[in-house]
């Protein structure tokens, strides 16, 4: 064990030549496409696309190092790789590039709500522009309907710092075609991301302690609900994040203290 804690250290040190080392120096053939997953996934071509994040993995233990614009990429990226094949742990270096956005500034807060937006499967908010000031969320842009708005407004509200919304959205019937296709695949490690990311964010879900499993698109969702509204609650949020294609609830209820 003294062995493999040095030589852990020693290939930190090393840095930009960690990849040739590891190779060198027993990295498998699953190490490989451990590396290579977490390239391909949906969470680092979409979301992390513009950060510095190298994974490098020795063993099944994969080192994250790098820097990330947001601090949320942090926790994103390392539920990401933990939810891939072959896995066993990660050591989570990664920094932010700026500490001076802290998690309860307006800009912060903005950014919290667009990811929450964009995870939402039932819309394609990848254009709309989100503020935020002294805690007051303003959304503007285009929605094909008038349930997307409504959709937009609910998912913000519940977004943790959250004290109102003004939604300035429009429905128009000929919105603009981009942001992600509708039919697009995502991989089970960036939907098990996004699961993890969202519960945590909502203030509705933020306090429970859930694990959570996805395999080929079905969600395995396990933990304790202080009751039984917010296990179905938990079953709705998770039910409306990009590629899920079923939920598996298996949380149990809390005994009454009554």
């Amino acid at each position: 064990m003294k062995k493999q804690s040095i030589f852990s250290i020693t290939l930190m040190a090393m840095g930009g030549s960690l990849f040739f080392n590891t190779a060198l120096m027993g990295a498998t053939e699953a190490d490989t496409r451990i590396e290579s997953s977490a390239k391909q996934s949906h969470i680092f071509k979409t979301y992390l696309k513009d950060d510095a994040i190298k994974a490098t993995s020795l063993n099944g233990v994969v080192t994250l190092t790098g820097t990330v614009n947001e601090v949320s990429h942090i926790s994103l990226a390392q539920d990401t790789v933990l939810g891939l094949p072959e896995v066993t742990s990660v050591i989570n270096q990664l920094k932010v590039k700026s500490e001076s956005t802290a998690d309860h500034t307006d800009q912060w807060l903005s950014r919290k709500v667009k990811m929450a937006l964009l995870f939402q499967r039932k819309g394609d908010f990848a254009e709309t522009d989100v503020t935020s000031d002294a805690g007051i969320v303003t959304l503007r842009g285009e929605v094909s309907n008038q349930a997307q708005k409504e959709l937009a407004t609910e998912c913000a509200r519940d977004v943790k710092g959250v004290k109102g919304v003004k939604n300035e959205l429009t429905v128009t019937k000929n919105p603009a075609q981009q942001g992600r296709t509708l039919d697009e695949k995502i991989d089970d490690a960036s939907i098990t991301a996004q699961i993890k990311w969202s519960l945590l964010v909502h203030r509705s879900t933020s306090a429970l302690k859930t694990t959570v499993g996805t395999k080929d698109g079905v969600v395995t969702i396990s933990g304790i609900a202080n009751n039984a509204s917010e296990k179905v609650l938990v079953t709705k949020l998770v039910s409306d994040i990009s590629g899920v294609n079923s939920v598996v609830n298996n949380m149990t209820v809390a005994a009454s203290k009554n």
